[in-house]
């Protein structure tokens, strides 16, 4: 039996006493609460593509155990563990995401899947937090000394991420990567040239997308001038939130999902609110922003800058990829493609997802010479 006493000084109980509890409790909620919405919104897409009820509630059911183990697995890492482990990750699978141009399957026009054995894994979706990781130390190191080409390898890291990422093409994942690491790139202290220059890579390129890539050009103007365009996965996520009013038509009594394509993933926060409410669409956001907020604000009692750029920056990837989903499903954005984490069905993203948030806890565990983070965040959050 193990012991959890503040005395024992095994590796269990010394992560029991470090690891912030109320942040890994918040995301065994959301799993919780994507198990309840899967078995909710599945069945309906499963038997409309003529499988079984409950064929994507078995297999997500698979994939729950080992994103545990994963996630409890890497938050026990010392901090130069997590760096090693996110340097290997990041070189395997960068090179399975460039194999996916070469062998991937096409999917709705995008070749982002490679199919090993019985299991299709998307690549990019280990890359993400990996990538961040890798670059927050090339930065780190840079700020230590001033000979170490830390930025010009981050850049350049940078680059061979987002190329292969256009290619496949996956607009959005390029996004959310640009984002997080131009989160981390500003918290190194780049100057007034890098961010000119980012800036005017970032209009460009989104000019670009929007020029020669049609699906994208679609979804922007679809977005600006609906009347131009199918617009029909929105409206009907839209029609989810007004029938579910404030506590919903009740588990299974959901319409949308019986018509919704993208019921299971994309669009499951929709499915949510029409069956459980507002207040339930209400409880996800409050998981996600205390997540969010309390991973920040331990980051910020950090005093190693390796650490500290990198527990913003898998946070920055967790939150964005969030509020990117559900700001779909509300029509504040264009629609794209991601899943909400932890509660859209998809085991590769589960997976991938549990990686990061293992890494994220490990980062932010309580090590000599930090308060603890009830100093953080007062209040609500202490």
């Amino acid at each position: 039996m193990i012991s959890l006493s503040r005395t024992n000084r095994g590796a269990i109980a010394e992560w029991w006493w470090t690891v912030d509890k109320w942040t890994l409790l918040a995301l065994i909620l959301l799993m919780v609460v994507g198990a309840v919405l899967t078995l909710a919104a599945s069945p309906a897409v499963a038997m409309r593509i003529h499988l079984a009820p409950f064929h994507f509630v078995y297999r997500q059911a698979i994939f729950y155990p080992p994103a545990i183990a994963i996630l409890i697995g890497v938050s026990l890492l010392p901090v130069r563990q997590v760096r090693r482990l996110a340097t290997m990750v990041f070189l395997i699978a960068y090179v399975l995401m460039v194999m996916t141009l070469l062998f991937g399957p096409e999917v709705k026009g995008a070749t982002r899947w490679l199919q090993l054995g019985p299991i299709a894994i998307q690549p990019s979706e280990f890359v993400k937090p990996s990538f961040i990781v890798v670059t927050a130390w090339m930065f780190s190191e840079g700020m230590k000394s001033r000979r170490f080409p830390g930025t010009i390898i981050a850049l350049a890291l940078y680059t061979c991420v987002v190329a292969v990422l256009a290619l496949q093409p996956d607009f959005g994942q390029l996004m959310l990567v640009t984002l997080a690491f131009g989160a981390i790139f500003f918290m190194a202290g780049l100057n007034w040239f890098w961010i000119v220059l980012l800036a005017v890579i970032a209009v460009g390129g989104a000019v670009a997308a929007y020029t020669f890539v049609p699906h994208v050009a679609s979804r922007i103007d679809r977005f600006t001038h609906p009347a131009s365009g199918d617009t029909y996965q929105v409206d009907k996520a839209l029609d989810a939130f007004h029938a579910g009013g404030l506590f919903g038509r009740g588990p299974g009594e959901g319409e949308v999902k019986r018509i919704l394509p993208d019921a299971h993933t994309d669009f499951i926060f929709a499915v949510g609110a029409e069956e459980f409410g507002i207040a339930a669409g209400l409880l996800i956001i409050g998981l996600f922003s205390f997540i969010t907020l309390r991973s920040l604000g331990r980051a910020g009692e950090e005093t190693d800058p390796f650490v500290q750029l990198s527990a913003c920056g898998l946070t920055m990837l967790f939150g964005m990829q969030a509020l990117i989903n559900m700001a779909v499903n509300v029509n504040l954005m264009p629609a794209k493609g991601m899943t909400l984490p932890f509660i859209s069905y998809g085991g590769s993203s589960l997976i991938a997802l549990a990686y990061t948030m293992g890494m994220l806890l490990a980062f932010t565990r309580v090590r000599a010479g930090r308060q603890s983070a009830s100093a953080t965040v007062r209040g609500v959050f202490a």
